[in-house]
């Protein structure tokens, strides 16, 4: 009879397990739960902050999620792992982030998203539209223009995973990696139009390990650029073009830079590009640029 009621019990608990929401469920937090709205013009600036905050203080891995829709961000958002206590944050966006027409609402910060001191930030899926059309056009017809927004930003970061998302229309550099440490970018499609200027596809300097594999970069500038001070380098199954190819440098412009060290391109197609792996230089002095491979199909 003992033995009954313990297996009772035993069973009781086990259904109760499994039919009971866990307390230690990790947090997702939904973008349009913070106020945004999916019309594409409401500035969703302050609910996307807002979402971070609440990521970054929950003592679980969590989750911010951008559902369907496009959700303008008007102004820079810094996203400042300074004190963040976690150090597992997913943002995984299933819409589209829409930066603003007007290039002046950016065009002088100098970034749009800006990930800075982070560690074990993944970003999955989805869209951003850089809107850089309208600075493009100021930049070629010679006027005075703001330099422009890098669309996405890591600065001093460590354990970034980048998978899936598709980068369109930068004003400036597309996805820009400095200073940090064992960054994954894998499956982007990144596009611009050949004439876009300074749209480099993806720049590296100043970082180590960083991976970026099985994805398309058509720009107008460097589908790849590899500045100072980035070592440990692995490029694998990258389709470039339009654009300018890959290039390290330019180098060697200041007698104390750091070098390039351990680049590795791997299966890389080169397709309508004005040039396949490049190396710029400044003049009379000297550079530290060493074990660096490539294997390319022109």
């Amino acid at each position: 009879m003992a033995y009954t009621k313990t297996l009772i019990h035993i069973l009781i608990l086990t259904l109760f397990c499994y039919s009971s929401p866990s307390l230690s469920a990790n947090p997702t937090y939904n973008l349009q739960s913070f106020g945004a709205k999916s019309d594409g013009k409401s500035d969703c600036t302050k609910a996307f902050l807002s979402a971070w905050g609440a990521a970054c203080a929950a003592t679980a891995p969590a989750t911010i999620y951008v559902p369907r829709g496009r959700f303008l961000l008007a102004s820079n958002v810094y996203l400042s792992g300074k004190l963040c206590k976690n150090t597992a944050i997913t943002i995984r966006i299933d819409g589209t982030l829409v930066a603003p027409s007007d290039y002046n609402a950016l065009g002088r910060s100098e970034h749009w998203l800006q990930f800075e001191r982070v560690t074990g930030v993944s970003i999955y899926g989805g869209t951003l539209d850089g809107q850089g059309a309208g600075l493009w056009a100021c930049k070629n017809s010679g006027k005075s223009c703001p330099k422009g927004a890098t669309s996405l930003a890591f600065y001093n970061s460590n354990n970034i995973l980048v998978s899936g998302l598709t980068s369109l229309n930068s004003q400036m550099f597309h996805v820009l990696v400095d200073g940090c440490h064992n960054a994954k970018l894998i499956n982007l499609q990144i596009s611009a139009p050949g004439n876009s200027p300074n749209t480099d596809g993806i720049h590296v300097q100043q970082s180590s390990g960083v991976t970026i594999m099985n994805s398309h970069v058509g720009t107008g500038d460097d589908c790849v650029s590899i500045g100072p001070g980035a070592s440990n380098l692995w490029i694998e199954n990258l389709a470039c073009g339009p654009g300018h190819g890959i290039s390290i440098g330019s180098l060697g412009w200041h007698l104390q830079e750091a070098g390039v060290q351990n680049v590795t391109v791997k299966t890389a197609t080169f397709s309508g590009t004005e040039n396949g792996l490049g190396l710029r230089h400044g003049r009379g002095l000297a550079m530290d640029l060493s074990d660096t491979f490539s294997s390319s199909t022109l």
